[in-house]
């Protein structure tokens, strides 16, 4: 019908002329070796070490985790002399242990509304200035209700901060070191937790009706650290400026984090096109991915949340 038909062995040559193999066999019978790729980028961060900028950053940040320890570790020493002083039954004194983790979901839902719009410092601050309020009015506090409206406080300031410090650590940390930084902010709550415990050896000679008072206010000094770090040595989180369209302050950034002479050029396009690709899939997915899973999806869920539900059920908080 004037229509030309290709052959079975013409189809076959131009198939293998889209597809990308190792060998490619050309019509002459020579084989040739297609040219090795080079991704300078993946090979840089290969050999990326880390700098004592980043450190020294993520030591600032895992800081702020010691409020949680602390409050753990110290109310183990001060419940029973609370408790005695303020003449509290047994169920207030559980309903002030067990309230501060629904006033530190509060804190950690509400805690974008600082970190997405003014920025991982002011956040901290913010985090600090509310646990420092809260520990104030503790130790103050004459009567339940006040002691209640401080635990209150301390709550929301726990989980806003527990909710910025991985964050900030991920996001100051080249990709290579991430996990290992990110690991401090979990030792940090360890190691306010034997602050707490050590608080009550200091004041275990002075009377009861005090020491619980300066038990609480020893938590106050860590966030003086945290606010004082946040504002004169922590620089902004380089994705969040980026996010800002502040490219310029993101590279000076990224300059203290990774070894000299290395291209922070790289790192800051790579980020644009992460919250690019985050923009599209948070309107392309929706709560759909959340409520509706893939199987696939369906075992991260159970691991992620299983594992949180077994660190509360083993009495980590009590």
């Amino acid at each position: 019908m004037g229509a030309t038909s290709s052959s079975p062995k013409e189809l076959s040559s131009s198939s293998q002329s889209v597809l990308t193999f190792p060998l490619i066999e050309e019509d002459d019978g020579q084989q040739h070796q297609p040219p090795p790729q080079h991704d300078d980028a993946t090979n840089n961060n290969t050999s990326v070490q880390i700098t004592r900028s980043a450190k020294l950053y993520a030591f600032c940040a895992a800081l702020n985790s010691c409020n949680l320890g602390y409050d753990i570790g110290v109310n183990t020493g001060a419940g029973i002399l609370l408790q005695n002083t303020l003449e509290l039954s047994d169920l207030q004194l559980e309903a002030f242990f067990g309230s501060l983790n629904l006033f530190a979901m509060a804190g950690a839902l509400s805690s974008h509304l600082v970190n997405d719009k003014f920025g991982r410092r002011w956040s901290f601050r913010v985090a600090a200035t509310i646990f420092i309020f809260g520990t104030i009015l503790q130790s103050a506090a004459y009567s339940y209700v006040v002691l209640m409206i401080g635990r209150a406080f301390v709550g929301l300031g726990v989980g806003f901060g527990l909710a910025v410090d991985p964050l900030y650590i991920a996001e100051i940390s080249p990709p290579q070191h991430r996990g290992r930084l990110v690991n401090w902010s979990e030792f940090a709550i360890n190691l306010g937790i034997v602050f707490g415990f050590a608080s009550g050896l200091m004041f275990a000679t002075v009377d009861e009706t005090v020491a619980w008072r300066w038990m609480f206010s020893m938590g106050a000094i860590l966030p003086c650290f945290v606010i004082y770090f946040a504002t004169f040595v922590m620089p902004e989180s380089p994705r969040w400026l980026v996010a800002n369209d502040r490219d310029g302050e993101a590279c000076e950034v990224l300059k203290k984090v990774y070894p000299d002479g290395y291209d922070v050029d790289v790192i800051v396009t790579e980020i644009k096109e992460s919250i690019e690709k985050e923009r599209i899939a948070e309107h392309a997915v929706g709560w759909g991915v959340i409520l509706f899973p893939s199987p696939a999806f369906k075992r991260i869920l159970m691991v992620g949340m299983g594992i949180s539900i077994a660190q509360q059920a083993v009495g980590i908080d009590a």
